[in-house]
């Protein structure tokens, strides 16, 4: 006899979603943001608390079926770029007035199911939303990956404002208010299980590892199979010394008696120093660096690539893996932070970090087995493509954030309460 199952309604339907800078116009994290609040309006009744810029389309303008509560950013702020990303010094005037407004709306009896903060990635600030009564889920976060001590002398001379991340991990010990947004929130969830060693003695509720970056869509699939001429090898991103474009290139220089060459797109302060490797290791003709193409251009790179070589030893996140494997590239990456947790042995071959000579040799050896397997590289191309639509779209982040929301919302016994059997 057939039994009628009846499926529990959902538990949560609106969402607290907190996001200092929304912006899809935007780059970075105003664009990673929007497109958290973006895709969670489709399923949730969402009230997102943010920022813009002077002279920006507000995110309530952006986002018609979000409610919107925002407050312009203090004047001056982004008068230089790269110190605002690093510090986001409107982020004190955001966090008392996004703190102020969730009480007043609590006190006069406003009900959110779950509060989520998705940005700042970094793990260098407290949340307004915890402890005040309210299922909380922080992140996903990320950052504070340091630098193999190996690699450090060839990083040059860093920024003074750069150098201040090297605080975060000692404000995760010693700052209360820090220390109690990870404590007190419900779940924390990473962008790579790193992110819980740098958490260190922090008694976390939960611990989740989640991707920062996701694809929106996959390409159209390749056909690298009747290729002739040399293996294309493709590296993408800024280029700084911690992007690893130093070791793909100098890879090639063991690699001259394969019919291998080497694209490098992006530009950056590490350009002058990859130029004179590529000079003083007679590659010319062999590598060729593009520096910065715009960004529909970068599809045709990597439809013409073979193989994506990526050997960052400092990533966090890694956005341009996921865009490399969605058009079907094997890829070579380090086995550290973002890369190696967002690839697998099937469609990647990580390479471990303790050197620049090493990591050199080791790129050098997981692309000389590609280059002599063609079979390989389109099997592992396959996997990677398969990967992407399997884990890493955007629809995936949602769906995993869903279920995670209706775990932490779930009633449940106070934390560091016992629970009879």
């Amino acid at each position: 006899m057939a039994v009628n199952e009846q499926v529990a309604p959902a538990r949560v339907t609106s969402v607290l979603l907190v996001a200092p800078a929304c912006d899809g116009e935007d780059v970075g994290e105003s664009w990673l943001a929007y497109q958290w609040a973006h895709r969670l309006s489709q399923r949730f009744r969402v009230t997102l608390l943010s920022t813009y810029k002077r002279g920006h389309v507000p995110p309530s303008q952006q986002l018609p079926r979000t409610q919107v509560i925002e407050w312009a950013e203090p004047p001056l702020v982004h008068r230089a770029e790269r110190l605002n990303s690093m510090l986001q010094p409107a982020y004190v005037p955001f966090y008392a007035r996004a703190r102020r407004y969730v009480r007043n709306r609590l006190a006069a009896g406003a009900r959110f199911d779950v509060a989520h903060q998705v940005t700042p990635v970094a793990l260098r600030y407290p949340s307004p939303v915890v402890n005040l009564g309210l299922p909380v889920v922080l992140g996903p976060v990320g950052g504070s990956l340091e630098s193999p001590p190996a690699f450090v002398r060839e990083e040059g001379a860093t920024p003074l404002y750069q150098r201040l991340r090297q605080l975060d991990r000692l404000r995760l010990r010693l700052d209360p208010l820090l220390r109690s947004s990870y404590r007190s929130a419900d779940c924390v969830v990473g962008i790579a299980p790193y992110v819980r060693d740098v958490l260190g003695d922090l008694p976390l509720r939960r611990y989740e590892t989640q991707s920062d970056v996701a694809v929106q869509e996959v390409p159209p699939e390749v056909d690298r199979s009747g290729r002739t001429g040399p293996v294309r090898l493709l590296h993408v991103g800024r280029l700084v010394r911690t992007k690893g474009a130093r070791e793909a290139i100098r890879a090639m220089a063991r690699l001259r008696d394969l019919p291998v060459v080497l694209d490098v797109v992006g530009d950056g302060n590490d350009r002058r120093a990859c130029d004179d490797l590529v000079r003083d290791l007679r590659l010319t003709g062999r590598v060729t660096i593009h520096g910065a193409v715009p960004h529909a251009d970068v599809d045709g790179f990597y439809e013409r690539a073979d193989v994506f070589v990526f050997p960052s030893y400092r990533e966090p996140g890694g956005a341009v893996v996921l865009e490399a494997m969605a058009h079907g590239l094997p890829l070579v990456v380090c086995d550290r932070g973002g890369p190696a947790e967002n690839v697998s042995d099937a469609c990647a071959v990580r390479v471990p970090v303790e050197s620049p000579a090493q990591l050199a040799q080791d790129v050098a050896g997981a692309v000389r087995r590609l280059v002599a397997d063609p079979g390989l590289r389109l099997r592992k191309g396959a996997a990677a493509r398969e990967r992407v639509i399997a884990v890493h779209l955007w629809d995936r982040r949602i769906d995993r954030m869903a279920d995670l929301y209706e775990d932490v919302a779930a009633p449940r016994p106070e934390f560091g309460a016992k629970v009879s059997a």
